[in-house]
């Protein structure tokens, strides 16, 4: 694949990755958010944080069994979106929920365990946005690799955090899809793991990735 072509596919995934900001924005305008707009827009950009975080995570998988090596360069694109709606998705509790009172958010993150792990989610994603350009890569070597290992932890905290908020109003179908996608995007990482071990020494893939 051409430079030029891997650029307009990036910046494609970067407009696409943009079009559920736009509704979420729009909302006052065209009334999309129906008769609870704080609901809407925190439920929306909870779910597309997930979205583009599972996307980012099944990209090497998806190379691995392609062979489409120009795949990787759109794995950084991807998990910036999931963070950026991981922001909104904060500010949306922070601000219109609370209206930036700590002690009911202090409370909230204590007592209601969904909270408790959308919250430490988005911490750990949050070196992983702040190590995600060029520069920090060459800076952090091989450790970043191993920083960006938390984007596992990170992904099973947030499908906890959808399910529970779900299980509380009885609805678990979609939780329970997006759990059984990261279930085998995990699998898959723990059998590459395992293969790897299995290989001979001499046959291992440079790098110390799977």
């Amino acid at each position: 694949m051409t430079p030029v072509l891997l650029d307009r596919i990036r910046l494609a995934v970067i407009g696409l990755s943009m079009l559920p900001m736009g509704r979420i924005v729009l909302w006052p305008m065209i009334d999309w958010a129906g008769a609870n707009p704080v609901e809407f827009v925190t439920r929306s950009s909870g779910t597309w944080t997930l979205v583009f975080l599972l996307l980012a995570l099944a990209v090497s998988p998806l190379r691995r069994l392609t062979g489409a090596g120009w795949l990787m360069r759109l794995r950084r694109p991807l998990g910036l979106a999931s963070f950026a709606y991981a922001m909104v998705h904060l500010a949306t509790w922070v601000w219109l929920e609370h209206w930036f009172e700590l002690l009911p958010m202090l409370t909230d993150v204590i007592k209601r365990p969904f909270i408790t792990a959308g919250f430490v989610a988005l911490v750990l994603m949050l070196p992983l946005a702040l190590t995600s350009t060029d520069p920090m890569v060459r800076r952090l070597g091989r450790r970043w690799s191993m920083l960006h290992r938390l984007v596992y932890p990170a992904a099973v905290l947030a499908v906890l955090h959808y399910w529970w908020h779900k299980a509380g109003k009885a609805d678990i179908v979609e939780p329970a899809m997006y759990a059984a996608l990261l279930a085998l995007l995990l699998l898959y990482r723990l059998w590459q793991l395992v293969r790897r071990r299995l290989m001979p020494a001499d046959a291992r893939p440079p790098g110390g990735r799977p």
